[in-house]
């Protein structure tokens, strides 16, 4: 962490040009304004300093994953890494965290899911994902990630332009609620991933090779055929193409009906 301390001065609120007592969003286009030129490992740094011990990545462990999380390691291996484990995903996704986190030496892996007792009585036949897939995502996504990013002021995400319509227009900073998301990869493409996990030997996804270049739970995720979105497997034939947990992280209680 040396590196990351001999620097934190430039990092200080004063140095980027926003007030100490600054909201997510105003915080985050002045992160944009001071380092939206950064390469990848830069912003993870940048970002690391500016919210030293205060932010977490969150990780799917899917397909793509591996590449930031390689670049995450090599700068603080310790950082807090939240992955959400629905109860419905694929085996060989639970196996990949565990190879990913073994091989690039993260220490504080944290897998995170919905209490059973509401799973339960909101999905006791476990066909919510049927009737009511945003309920289902809310419940085995959302509010366990909510729970996870308490004490948190920013997270790490994954997510890239090439992706969908919807993230085409992301910034490499931007505010979620009180929070701050940063999105180190956003200008990644397809064959920039391809190049960064063979030049530095990155295991795959198991699914990877079998037709799914994107993977969320058994049920709502689909092979790809060549000519498709990467993402055209994810809800495939609903008007939905997020969990939520990228929508906005604010949850109504629980006594809200829901």
């Amino acid at each position: 962490m040396a590196p990351l301390d001999a620097t934190a001065r430039a990092f200080e609120p004063q140095a980027v040009g926003v007030a100490p007592d600054a909201g997510a969003a105003e915080v985050a286009a002045a992160l944009n304004g001071r380092f939206g030129h950064l390469d990848t490992p830069g912003i993870v740094a940048a970002a690391l300093a500016w919210f030293p011990g205060r932010i977490a990545a969150v990780s799917s462990f899917g397909t793509e994953s591996a590449v930031f999380l390689h670049h995450l390691a090599a700068i603080d291996r310790h950082t807090p890494v939240i992955f959400i484990d629905s109860g419905r995903l694929f085996p060989e996704t639970l196996a990949y965290r565990d190879r990913l986190t073994e091989w690039l030496g993260l220490t504080d892996v944290r897998t995170v899911g919905p209490p059973a007792d509401r799973v339960d009585r909101l999905d006791p036949h476990r066909a919510l994902w049927m009737t009511d897939p945003d309920l289902c995502c809310r419940i085995r996504k959302t509010e366990p990630l909510v729970r996870a990013l308490d004490g948190f002021d920013a997270w790490f995400t994954g997510r890239k332009h090439f992706q969908s319509a919807r993230r085409a227009a992301l910034s490499l900073f931007e505010a979620d609620g009180a929070r701050v998301k940063v999105n180190p990869l956003l200008h990644w493409k397809p064959a920039d991933l391809a190049a960064y996990a063979a030049k530095h030997d990155i295991p795959p996804h198991p699914l990877a090779s079998r037709g799914y270049p994107s993977i969320g739970c058994v049920p709502c995720t689909t092979t790809v055929r060549p000519d498709e979105d990467v993402r055209a497997g994810r809800w495939r034939g609903l008007e939905k193409d997020e969990c939520g947990i990228h929508l906005g992280l604010e949850i109504e209680s629980d006594g809200s009906g829901i």
